[in-house]
């Protein structure tokens, strides 16, 4: 017996809903101060988020399961593991003294909200126009290497402010151009930052550099892409 189209589609929603509930995990640890639990729930989240559009789009799930929205459901759940999640967790650290952390948790979930509303967010070749808010990307890279917290308030800021700048950021399964490189990279990423949460953000762990290394690559290639023209 064959499984319907509808199911398969509706199967594709309900994996997405699935990240509010490792959401919530996460939550849940960021609150009891388990930073490396934390981040092992967001790192699973991210797991699913590069998976389900590909099936979304494999299911049409526009046509077979048109009841819910899957946009507007992947964004809410976005928001929560990309934005909010990583804020409250870099200004419970420690890593953010006085002022700082509320500048950091105000400056990101403020613009991260404007961000994730914007029509324009997405450019012809399906990359990001601006910063896409991955906050969960760069804080966890501040986990990992403890940098001086003017160089975290630096970074928040011009990360903020490269949201609304006309610079391209790939999506790593949806951009085609490179993809052989950059899909590869993500992954990666998602080993990396599994694994530098798994040995608690040992500071001697070689998972660290990987991820930097990582992080650098799906953070500046859109940038890069724009500056080489098509063919080159």
């Amino acid at each position: 017996m064959s499984i319907s189209n509808e199911f398969k589609a509706l199967s594709v929603h309900l994996l997405t809903a699935t990240g509010a509930v490792f959401a919530m995990l996460s939550m849940l640890a960021a609150v009891e101060a388990k930073w490396d639990l934390m981040f092992l729930w967001l790192v699973v989240a991210f797991a699913v988020d590069g998976i389900d559009g590909p099936l979304a789009r494999r299911y049409h799930v526009k046509h077979y399961a048109a009841q819910f929205d899957g946009v507007l459901l992947d964004l809410i759940i976005d928001y929560l593991t990309y934005v909010f999640i990583p804020a409250f967790a870099l200004f419970k650290s420690g890593l953010l003294p006085g002022w700082t952390g509320w500048f950091a948790i105000i400056i990101i979930t403020f613009s991260s909200a404007m961000y994730f509303a914007d029509t324009r967010m997405k450019t012809k070749d399906n990359s990001f126009s601006g910063f896409p808010g991955c906050w969960n990307m760069a804080i966890i890279v501040f986990f990992a290497l403890q940098p001086n917290f003017w160089i975290i308030v630096a970074l928040v800021a011009a990360l903020s402010v490269a949201m609304f700048l006309p610079l391209r950021f790939i999506h790593p399964v949806r951009t085609e151009r490179w993809r052989l490189i950059s899909l590869p990279m993500a992954l990666a990423w998602t080993f990396f930052a599994g694994w530098a949460a798994w040995v608690e953000f040992h500071p001697e762990s070689w998972a660290h550099w990987g991820l930097v290394v990582t992080s650098l690559y799906l953070l500046l290639v859109g940038i890069v892409q724009q500056i080489i023209p098509e063919g080159r």
